[in-house]
């Protein structure tokens, strides 16, 4: 007999940064993969590795999971990939998309090219209850690595906004920064949505010479790991698709996308404007 308390649909979101030399093959076997289990959900491919969410039945959810987990798919690429799990009352997706871009997640970064690449098991990673009694500390910068809008929405307690409306205001932000930073032998601690900002960022910042943590698998591990997490947050998490919003619990709340964006600013009415024309909304 069907579990009643069991959510009508799951959201499941995942990346990986590993070698893809075929990107356009390994998007064609996503979209198959995708296609034939019927679930909807929007993926990026690259030739650094592949990064989206997909939704659907829970079975549905549990197949495509278990597909790129046990290496069924890419060649064994993705084997041992952790995905971050909600529940969902209502599809939060419209349709299914894989697409190939130059990277899973573009953020400008200076001498990118010669930058080591990202590392999602390094020791930076902070595990959601370590990362509760580092952010506590003194000597800690809780840095978000997200835009203003979502800082706006929900934040750690604590955490600096550096005002990031465009990838390049992040760059700016820490390059203005880091020599304080260093000189008052602060550690930064860094946090995102789900981790990919934070790992594409810290070899860089490294680079710059700051000590740097970052929340391992991001806001959404948080939530996920600590029953009480409301004890370090303030607020709601965006999330890209058609919930908007969760809150600590991860279950969608009332939010609508007009109270996220500020329409007196040109860039947020611009991601209003998307947003409203964009079929996963």
């Amino acid at each position: 007999m069907p579990d009643p308390t069991a959510p009508a649909f799951i959201h499941s979101a995942f990346y990986r940064f590993v070698p893809l030399p075929d990107a356009p093959a390994a998007a064609a076997e996503l979209r198959a993969l995708g296609a034939d289990l019927g679930l909807n959900g929007a993926i990026v491919v690259a030739a650094e590795g592949l990064n989206g969410a997909v939704s659907g039945a829970p079975p549905a959810v549990a197949a495509f999971e278990e597909a790129l987990r046990s290496g069924a798919v890419l060649e064994g690429a993705a084997r041992g990939l952790a995905f971050k799990r909600s529940p969902c009352a209502r599809d939060p997706f419209g349709r299914y998309k894989v697409v190939v871009k130059p990277e899973i997640v573009a953020l400008g970064l200076p001498g990118s090219d010669t930058l080591p690449q990202p590392d999602e098991r390094d020791d930076s990673h902070v595990s959601p209850a370590a990362w509760r009694e580092l952010i506590a500390r003194d000597d800690v910068v809780v840095l978000d690595n997200r835009n203003h809008f979502e800082w706006r929405l929900g934040r750690f307690k604590g955490a600096v906004d550096p005002q990031v409306r465009h990838f390049r205001d992040f760059v700016a932000y820490v390059q203005a920064q880091a020599p304080h930073w260093r000189a008052e032998g602060r550690t930064v601690a860094m946090y995102c949505t789900g981790g990919i900002r934070c790992d594409k960022t810290a070899p860089w910042m490294r680079s710059l010479g700051l000590q740097v943590k970052q929340l391992d698998g991001g806001i959404l591990n948080h939530f996920a790991a600590l029953p009480d997490a409301e004890r370090d947050w303030e607020g709601e998490c965006f999330v890209f698709d058609k919930r908007v919003a969760v809150d600590t619990t991860l279950h969608e709340t009332s939010t609508r996308l007009e109270a996220v964006f500020d329409t007196e600013d040109p860039g947020e009415r611009w991601r209003l404007e998307r947003a409203r024309r964009l079929d996963a909304f």
